[in-house]
């Protein structure tokens, strides 16, 4: 600590003086040569925070941990990563709070019945919108991720919240992936997704609409967590201007971050992208 103040250019002996700690301690703990394990962990250091800023200041020790290990080649164990971020003070954002959903009453089928797992791609789409405001006012966003590897694979902005917005999502994840018929599209009873022409849209494609409990934000879940990631980890983090600034930030957080960059636990820290290509080269197993 002192010596980093030191080379911040602070005073010895006020360094020493605020921390308690007498110039002759200094000096002698200054000439003591370094121990390989703590040159070691001054290492691990420097690339945890390097690890750090590349999230965007998102990571925990669990995401930063997957990356030194299985990114760079970087033999380490967790407890060593989360004690070295405490001690240099790198802290990753913290998580959603949980809150306690209110049970409704199901008004259509549900042919997911909060079952997200899929072995494949296009076997299962969850959508939803989001909004934000800016000095300018709202923006709203519909996106829809693939429930295979979290990719977020269609989505749309705009000022307005109406059914476009979710039709031009949907329209850019068909046009992006061209599922095969039968894979189901995943929503809330929103009057845009209950809209005729979103339902045209999912029957035009050869896909099944399906809609969770009203009022029951758990029927969604997987577009939940994304939603609440987006907010901590960009939405909440600064004062937007203007909708084009925010729009740009959007479109970045989605293509360049989420889908390209960011860890997912649920995927064996993989990003979605290298988890698509790791799971299109593994064999698909046998229904018995």
């Amino acid at each position: 600590m002192i010596e980093r103040l030191v080379d911040a250019g602070a005073p010895v002996d006020t360094c020493c003086r605020i921390l308690g700690v007498t110039r002759q301690s200094y000096y002698k703990h200054k000439r003591t040569p370094r121990t390989p394990r703590q040159l070691r962990r001054e290492w691990l250091t420097g690339l945890i925070r390097e690890v750090h800023v590349a999230s965007r200041g998102t990571y925990g020790y669990r995401r930063i941990h997957a990356e030194l290990t299985m990114a760079m080649g970087i033999q380490v164990c967790q407890r060593t990563v989360s004690v070295l971020m405490t001690q240099a003070g790198i802290y990753g954002l913290p998580g959603p709070a949980r809150v306690k959903r209110l049970r409704g009453v199901v008004t259509a089928d549900d042919l997911v019945n909060r079952k997200f797992h899929r072995i494949r791609p296009n076997e299962l789409w969850v959508t939803d919108i989001t909004q934000h405001r800016t000095r300018e006012g709202w923006l709203y966003c519909a996106a829809v991720l693939d429930a295979h590897s979290r990719r977020i694979v269609g989505w749309s902005i705009d000022s307005r919240q109406d059914s476009t917005l979710v039709v031009n999502a949907l329209d850019m994840a068909i046009r992006n992936r061209r599922p095969e018929p039968g894979g189901i599209v995943h929503a809330d009873h929103g009057t845009q997704f209950t809209s005729w022409v979103f339902g045209e849209k999912i029957r035009s494609a050869g896909l099944l609409p399906s809609f969770g409990t009203v009022g029951d934000g758990l029927d969604n879940a997987m577009m939940e967590s994304f939603w609440s990631s987006m907010q901590i980890e960009l939405l909440n983090r600064k004062k937007w201007k203007t909708r084009v600034e925010l729009a740009n930030a959007i479109f970045d957080y989605i293509e360049i971050f989420h889908n390209r960059q960011r860890r997912h636990s649920a995927l064996g820290y993989r990003t979605p992208i290298e988890y698509e290509l790791r799971s299109a080269n593994d064999p698909i197993p046998a229904v018995s």
